[in-house]
């Protein structure tokens, strides 16, 4: 009997022990050190939103405690009060604002903003409790409205835009671009062709140049030579030549009148018919005459031998 007593205990004991291991390792795990000693103090919110137990409490960004504990006050309808366990090296001033802030993940911390106070609180005191405003908050207040009135004018934009896009008229617009894009790019094409002869046509024009060059050479040998031509035209007795040439024409237009005249040997020769007949007459008289020599020459000739 008195072994089946100290076993029963040994299990008493034993579950007792995890129970109180499983208690303080749970408060271990939400960041409760049962071994560092605490003061409590009390703020309440009207709305405590992602705020959680074992929740950070800083002053400065440090931390300087936890959430210990949220329950709602049934005595003060629409409040939540919760529990703050504080470095107990912590002295908190009077009017100090214990602030719940929301970050942009949903998550609530509290910060404590310490007055300017030389009194401090007692340990167990109320602290002013306050609802930071939030990222969210903000978005509802601010953006909201204005994402709201702006609704209305995006719906007759998009109405605008969807009338603009199936209007016949733009679709056609849109093909008459397309075939100007088109045509600029075959005259792109174009272009880079005739600048990929440019080359050669800068060789021909070069070539040119250079003949032109060549035939303004000769054309300034040419004026020079006329240059010195005209001055030995200009050193020439013109005058006197020109006197010499009225007279030569005077004296052949003399002999032209001469041989037109009939009083002239000349002009009666070429003018009288009667002249011209008798010298053919006779040449034709010398002629018969030089024939019958030839034909009949003893009539002609006497040859005498002695």
């Amino acid at each position: 009997m008195k072994k089946k007593y100290s076993k029963e205990l040994m299990i008493g004991l034993t579950v007792l022990v995890t129970l109180l291991i499983i208690f303080f390792g749970i408060d271990y795990l939400k960041g409760v050190n049962i071994f560092k000693a605490s003061n409590y103090y009390y703020a309440s919110y009207t709305n405590v939103a992602g705020l959680a137990q074992s929740a950070p409490v800083t002053v400065n960004g440090y931390k300087v405690g936890l959430v210990r504990e949220i329950q709602y006050e049934y005595d003060n309808p629409g409040h939540i009060k919760v529990e703050l366990s504080l470095d107990r090296k912590l002295k908190v001033p009077s009017g100090t604002k214990a602030v719940l802030a929301t970050d942009m993940l949903g998550t609530s911390s509290i910060e404590l903003h310490m007055s300017e106070s030389k009194d401090y609180h007692n340990v167990g005191d109320k602290l002013i409790g306050v609802n930071a405003t939030g990222l969210m908050d903000n978005v509802t207040k601010d953006i909201m409205p204005a994402i709201s009135s702006m609704v209305p004018k995006i719906d007759s934009l998009l109405t605008a835009v969807t009338a603009l896009v199936t209007d016949p008229s733009t679709v056609n617009a849109v093909k008459r671009l397309d075939n100007v894009m088109a045509n600029l790019e075959t005259s792109t094409r174009q272009l880079s062709a005739m600048m990929a002869q440019t080359p050669a046509i800068a060789g021909d024009a070069k070539t040119t140049m250079s003949n032109v060059k060549e035939i303004s050479k000769n054309l300034t040998s040419i004026s020079n030579d006329l240059a010195a031509a005209t001055a030995e035209l200009k050193k020439m007795p013109l005058d006197s030549t020109l006197t010499n040439i009225h007279s030569i024409t005077a004296s052949l237009d003399g002999v032209t009148r001469k041989l037109n005249s009939k009083d002239s040997s000349l002009g009666l020769l070429i003018n009288d018919p009667t002249v011209y007949n008798n010298l053919a007459g006779a040449t034709a008289s010398l002629d018969s005459l030089l024939q019958d020599i030839k034909a009949n020459p003893k009539r002609y000739i006497h040859i005498k031998l002695l």
